[in-house]
C-alpha cells in the first residue's frame, strides 16, 4: 500500500502504485495516475489529471496541474499535466494544466527543478534539462533537451529553445533561441555553449561545424537570408544542420540574431 501520511488528502479517483510516499498535509484532489517510486513531500497539492510516472520527486509545497493563468480559460475544460520518468521538482515548483480539452502540459525525463520553477499552460519540456531557481516559462514554450536555464531566467510565450542551450543568470528571450547558443540579457546571444557540449560528448569535429555554421550565420556580417543561401552551399554535419534549421524555421515569434 501507498504510504500516505495521516494528514494528507487523497481523492478516491486517484491511482497511486504500491510504494508511492504522500508527505503531511498534501492534498491529491482529482485523478491523478502516479507511478511506482514517486515521493511527494508535504503541503504538496496535485490538481486534477495529473500523471506523474516512475521515480518522481516533488519537493514541498508544490503545486502540480492548477488552472491556466489565462484569463479566457473555462475551467470546465479537461486538461492536464504528464511527467516522465526521474524527475526532481524542488521546492514550491509550479506546473499549470494545459489550455485545450484533452491536452496536457509535458514533461520529459531526468529533468531538474530548483526553487520556485514556474512551468505555464502547454509548455512542452523535453529530457535532461536544469532549470534554476525561479526560473519563468511562460505557456506554449517548448524547450529541448540538455538546456540549462540559470536563476531568474524568463522565456516568452511561444518560443522554442533549441537543445543544449545555455541561459546567463536574469536573461530571458522573447524570441526562439537556436542549439548551443548562450544567452545574455536583452535578447541577445554570446557564444556558443562550448563546455557544455563538450561535456555532452560532442566530438571535436561536429564542434568545430557548429562554430562555423554559428560563424556564418551569426557573425559573418551577412542577413540572415542571404547566410542560409550560403549555408546551402556547403555540406554540414547532422548536429550543425540541426542549428542551421533553427534560423531556417522559427515559430512566429522569430529568431535569436543579436549578438553582443
Amino acid at each position: 500500500m501507498p504510504s500516505i501520511h495521516p494528514t494528507a488528502l487523497v481523492s478516491d479517483a486517484a491511482s497511486l502504485a504500491g510504494d508511492v510516499a504522500v508527505g503531511p498535509f498534501s492534498i491529491i484532489d482529482g485523478p491523478a495516475v502516479i507511478e511506482a517510486g514517486t515521493k511527494i513531500g508535504a503541503h504538496v497539492w496535485i490538481h486534477g489529471r495529473v500523471e506523474a510516472g516512475p521515480r518522481n520527486t516533488i519537493g514541498y509545497g508544490s503545486i502540480i496541474g492548477a488552472d491556466p493563468q489565462d484569463l479566457s480559460f473555462d475551467p470546465a475544460i479537461d486538461s492536464g499535466v504528464r511527467l516522465g520518468p526521474s524527475n526532481v521538482l524542488r521546492e514550491y515548483v509550479t506546473i499549470h494544466r494545459a489550455t485545450a480539452p484533452g491536452n496536457s502540459t509535458l514533461i520529459g525525463e531526468d529533468n531538474y527543478l530548483m526553487t520556485g520553477v514556474h512551468l505555464g499552460h502547454d509548455v512542452v519540456l523535453g529530457n535532461r534539462n536544469i532549470l534554476a531557481n525561479n526560473a519563468l516559462v511562460a505557456g506554449f514554450v517548448t524547450i529541448g533537451e540538455a538546456v540549462f536555464l540559470s536563476g531568474g531566467t524568463l522565456l516568452h510565450q511561444f518560443i522554442r529553445v533549441g537543445d543544449y542551450a545555455m541561459f546567463q543568470g536574469l536573461a530571458g528571450s522573447s524570441k526562439d533561441v537556436p542549439p548551443y547558443c548562450i544567452v545574455r540579457h536583452g535578447n541577445t546571444l554570446s557564444g556558443l555553449n562550448v563546455i557544455g557540449l563538450r561535456r555532452a560528448g560532442f566530438a571535436a569535429a561536429d564542434r568545430n561545424e557548429i562554430k562555423s555554421a554559428y560563424a556564418l550565420l551569426f557573425q559573418s556580417g551577412l542577413t540572415t537570408s542571404d547566410a542560409l543561401a550560403e549555408a546551402d552551399r556547403r555540406r554540414w554535419s547532422p548536429a550543425a544542420a540541426k542549428l542551421i534549421a533553427a534560423v531556417r524555421h522559427p515559430t512566429k515569434r522569430g529568431v535569436l540574431t543579436r549578438i553582443g
